[in-house]
C-alpha cells in the first residue's frame, strides 16, 4: 500500500513570489510616476518614452542588485549558523542532544515517547541538523532561494510591470492617441494591474484580497497624481518650457 504525502507548495517558492509581487508593483509605480510627471509637463511622446524606459531599466537593475545582495547576505548568515550547528553536533553531541530533549519536552513529549523521538532524530545527523535549524533557530535556507534567481525574477518582474504604463505613449507617437488620453489610459492600466497583483498578494497572505487589491491600486494612483502634479507645476513656474508655448 502506497502512502501519500501532502507537501505545502508555498514554502520554497515564497521568496520568488515576493520578488514577483514587489518587482511588478515597483515597476508599475515607477514608470507610472515618470510617465505622469513628464507627461504632465506636456513634453513630447518621444521624451516621455525615453525617460520612462531609462527609469524602468535603471530601476530594474537597481532592484535586482539590491535583491541579490540582500538574499546573498542572508544566506551567508544562515550558512554560518549551519556550520556552527554542524560543529556542535560533531564535537558536542551530548549538549546538542539535550537541546533536542528540551525542544520536544516543551512540545509536550514525556517519558518513553520523548526518548524514542530524541533517539530517532539524533540517529541521523542530517535530520538532527535540520531539526536544530528549524526548531531551535527558526531557520529555513530554502525560503530565501537563490540570490541570482531572485535577482533575475525581480529584474524581469520590474520590467514587466514597468512597460505597462509606457505602452499608451507608443500610440501617441504613432498619432493614434492624444497625450491626455494616454495619461488616463496609463493610469487605468496601472490601477487594474496593481489591483490584480495586490489581490493575489492578499490571497497568498490569507487576507482580504479586495482590500489588498485596493491598497496596491491606490498606491499606484497616488504616485501618478503626485507625478502629474509635479510635472504640471514645473511648467507653471517656468522650470520646464513647453515647445511652442
Amino acid at each position: 500500500m502506497k502512502s501519500s504525502t501532502h507537501i505545502e507548495p508555498h514554502v520554497k517558492e515564497s521568496s520568488y513570489i515576493r520578488d514577483i509581487v514587489f518587482g511588478f508593483g515597483d515597476g508599475v509605480n515607477t514608470s507610472l510616476g515618470i510617465v505622469a510627471g513628464v507627461g504632465g509637463a506636456q513634453i513630447s511622446a518621444d521624451v516621455v518614452i525615453l525617460a520612462a524606459l531609462v527609469g524602468m531599466f535603471t530601476g530594474a537593475k537597481a532592484m535586482a542588485v539590491q535583491n541579490y545582495l540582500a538574499v546573498k547576505s542572508q544566506r551567508e548568515i544562515l550558512e554560518s549558523e549551519i556550520k556552527r550547528e554542524e560543529f556542535e553536533i560533531e564535537h558536542l553531541p551530548h549538549k546538542e542532544r539535550q537541546e533536542i530533549v528540551e525542544i520536544y519536552q516543551a512540545k509536550g513529549f514525556q517519558g518513553d515517547e520523548l526518548q524514542r523521538v530524541v533517539d530517532k532524530i539524533t540517529s541521523n545527523k542530517d535530520v538532527w541538523l535540520k531539526t536544530m535549524l528549524t526548531e531551535e533557530l527558526g531557520l529555513n535556507l530554502d525560503i530565501l532561494g537563490s540570490p541570482l534567481k531572485g535577482a533575475l525574477v525581480m529584474f524581469g518582474s520590474f520590467l514587466l510591470g514597468g512597460i505597462l504604463p509606457i505602452l499608451p505613449y507608443f500610440a501617441v507617437k504613432a498619432g493614434q492617441l492624444s497625450p491626455w488620453l494616454s495619461i488616463a489610459l496609463a493610469i487605468a492600466i496601472s490601477v487594474v494591474s496593481s489591483f490584480i497583483v495586490g489581490a493575489i498578494k492578499g490571497r497568498m497572505a490569507k487576507k482580504n484580497w479586495i482590500k489588498g487589491g485596493i491598497e496596491m491600486a491606490g498606491l499606484g494612483t497616488g504616485i501618478a497624481l503626485l507625478g502629474y502634479g509635479i510635472g504640471a507645476e514645473f511648467v507653471n513656474v517656468g522650470i520646464v518650457s513647453v515647445k511652442g508655448s
